[in-house]
This record gives C-alpha cells, structure tokens and sequence, in this order.
C-alpha cells in the first residue's frame, strides 16, 4: 500500500480524506487506527537531543502520536489555510483559548450578540477581569460593523449561525472590513463543521470547534479544537502551549474515531434535519421554524451563497402558551431528550430564552421557543413523538 503525501490527500474526495487524514499504518505496524499513546516523559537519546528538543515529541502535554494523528485530520478538514490546529478539553476552552492569544489588556473586543452563553459569561468575567473590553454587536450587521470598530479592536468574533436564536453572519463582509482595521477575525463554526462550512476561505483567521459535537459524534466525549492560519498560527500555538491545555489520549481517539464517519452522520443530519423543519413549519402550534435552509428564513441567502449544507440544529417558536403548556410537551417525550448539548446520533429537545443574554439586539419572538437537534432515528418516529408533544402543548394552552 503506497503512502500518501499531503498533496495526495488535499486532491481526494471529503468522504476520502475523512478516512485516510491523520493514518500512518506503516509507522503502526500496519495497523488502520493509530495507537493511543498513555504518557507524560518523553526521553531522548544524548543530552544534545533534550536540551536542543529535536525530537518529534517533548513531553506529553506538548503532543503525542495520538494528538498528533487528529490534529493532522482537522487540518485535512480544514483546508489548506489552516496553517496548523490545537486540541483542547471542551468547545469552551477552545474559545478561551483562541480569544487569550489574540488579545491583551487594552484591547478591544467586537462578539456577536448572539452568541454561545458561556463564551459571553467568559467575555464579561475573565476577559474583563484581564483589561480586555467586550463590546456586543448585532449579528446581521456584516459590511456595517465598521461603525462599531475602534482604533484598539483587535478581534471580531463570530458564530453563524446564532446560538440557539440561528441568525445568518456574512463573515466574508465582516472579514473585508476587520481584516483592513488591523483585526483577527474568529468564528465558532461547531454548527457547521468545516465539511459544510470552510471558516478560513471564507475569511476567518481562527475557526473554533466543539469537538464535543458533530466531530466526536457519540456523546461520548468532550473536546474541542481551533484551526488558526497563517497570519493566528504563531500567537495560538504559543497561548495553547503556555496555559498548559492539553487533552486525554482516549478522547483524542474518540474525537478521531468519529472523524472517520463524519460526512455520513452529516449528510444524515442535514437531511433529516431539513425534512423535520419543513414539517413543523405547517403545524399549526408552531409560529416560525429558524432554520437558515430553509427559503422562508431570512438568512437563507447567505446560507446558500456560504455553505455546503445543514447541521440538524434549529430552533421553534411555539404559539403563545404558559409554561405548563412547554412542559406538557417536553416531558412527555419520549424519543427526544432533554439535555445540554447536541451533535451525538441521539435527538434532543430544550426551552431556551435569549432575551437575557441581549445586549445589543432584543429577543422578543412571540412565544415559547424550544431548540431541538435531529439525530440519526427515523423520521416517521420522531415525528411522531414530537406529534403527540405539540398536542399536549395545544391541550394543556388551550386550558390555560
């Protein structure tokens, strides 16, 4: 079997790249999957060798043949402006981690007002703690967010689309403009993943990934990991390495593992997602499905200018109706879980409310909101639990 060259692996198919990126049978003794390697010293042969560090590897909290194999099927997945990828223990510290090495007391910080929660709460508490202003914009700005812009902004940060609310960011216009004003541009891309949505060629420095998510795929696990080009590579490699982040060996091999099947978990995702929104949209207990795939939503332009296709992530709004009402649906359920994250092969169901995170936008949608995430069981069943949910809702409103 000949070994492939990087050139080799940028010219095959995603499905193809899934598979191969990140694989070095030869160097395993013919082994498909890497080994997942337990360790902390890493010895060298003379003295020279240690203190000049000329090993591949240092020390175990710097990398390993296991972190190693997964950084080098990210980047596959990234494309070729990723100049190089860091993993870390959650989506959240590689938020962190993106944000401390692009900024320093002084700065300024221009984040989407809709936004992941805790990224927000890391802005208003650490980031502020440390000298650093956060400052919230609308997120369907684009080309305008030069009129937020100060001579000390040094990063624009974006996630499209919104958490939870999936407002549509032109990233590209955003991009032009930060790009030209000296600033970084960092977009949480966990919705999409790079398959669907390549964050770097539509102009982000930094693309961030809950691996948590679509990339381990089960549930199983919690990761994260940030993509920098060029131009972020040096400051994020040095930040990554200076907090001591680093991730456990049997999760970088979960998160690799789920790689590997990663276009058709999306593909699926995407498609049953779409099919589900469709439904809802003509339920009569539903006022608005916020889906950017779908043509009614007012994002839907950019998302079919930007991006390769859906995740199975959207949001409802329901009719006007009491809490008893949300609650009657959800507990019922029994197909959809009640839980805080998505991405696994698993459907999920939650209220949510974005009107007290809101800053610099209002969040007054006209009735209770859920967020569901459609996994990977069959349509006709998920239809028809949430089915006899929406019934309960419309029973227990009409109480009211």
């Amino acid at each position: 079997m000949r070994k492939l060259t990087t050139s080799d692996i940028e010219g095959l198919g995603e499905s193809t790249r899934m598979v191969v990126a990140g694989r070095h049978p030869d160097e395993h003794f013919g082994f498909v999957n890497p080994p997942v390697v337990h360790g902390s010293t890493v010895l060298s042969p003379t003295m020279a060798d240690l203190t000049g560090h000329t090993g591949r590897y240092s020390y175990g909290r710097r990398g390993s043949p296991t972190m190693g194999a997964l950084e080098e099927a990210l980047m596959a997945l990234e494309g070729k402006e990723s100049a190089g990828v860091v993993l870390c223990p959650s989506g959240l510290a590689a938020v962190s981690t993106a944000l401390l090495s692009c900024l320093k007391a002084g700065d300024h910080l221009l984040m989407t007002d809709s936004v992941y929660g805790p990224t927000r709460n890391f802005c208003d508490g650490v980031l502020r703690r440390f000298g650093v202003e956060t400052a919230y914009y609308d997120p369907q700005v684009g080309a305008d967010i030069a009129q937020v812009l100060k001579s000390n902004t040094r990063a624009v940060f974006t996630e499209s689309p919104g958490s939870q609310s999936f407002e549509m960011q032109d990233i590209p216009a955003i991009a032009a403009v930060a790009h030209a004003h000296g600033a970084l541009v960092l977009t949480d891309n966990t919705w999409a993943t790079p398959l669907f949505y390549a964050a770097h060629a539509h102009g982000a420095d930094i693309a961030i990934q809950a691996a948590t998510k679509y990339l381990g795929g089960h549930s199983d696990v919690m990761s994260g990991a940030v993509s920098a080009n060029a131009a972020a590579w040096p400051a994020l490699k040095r930040t990554w390495g200076d907090l001591g982040v680093t991730v456990a060996p049997d999760d970088v091999f979960l998160v690799l593992r789920g790689l590997r099947t990663l276009p058709l978990r999306m593909a699926r995702h995407h498609e049953a997602g779409l099919e589900m929104a469709r439904w809802l949209s003509g339920h009569p207990e539903v006022q608005r499905v916020l889906h950017p795939a779908l043509p009614s939503d007012p994002g839907h332009a950019l998302f079919t200018r930007d991006y390769r296709g859906a995740s199975g992530l959207f949001s409802i709004v329901l009719q006007p109706g009491p809490e008893e009402a949300v609650a009657a649906l959800l507990d019922g359920l029994a197909l959809f879980g009640m839980g805080y994250s998505w991405g696994g092969f698993e459907s999920l169901a939650i209220p949510f409310d974005c009107a007290p995170l809101r800053t610099a936008t209002q969040w007054a949608p006209g009735g209770p909101t859920l967020r569901l995430h459609i996994g990977l069981e069959d349509l006709d069943d998920l239809k028809a639990d949430l089915g006899q949910g929406l019934e309960r809702f419309a029973a227990a409103r009409g109480r009211a």
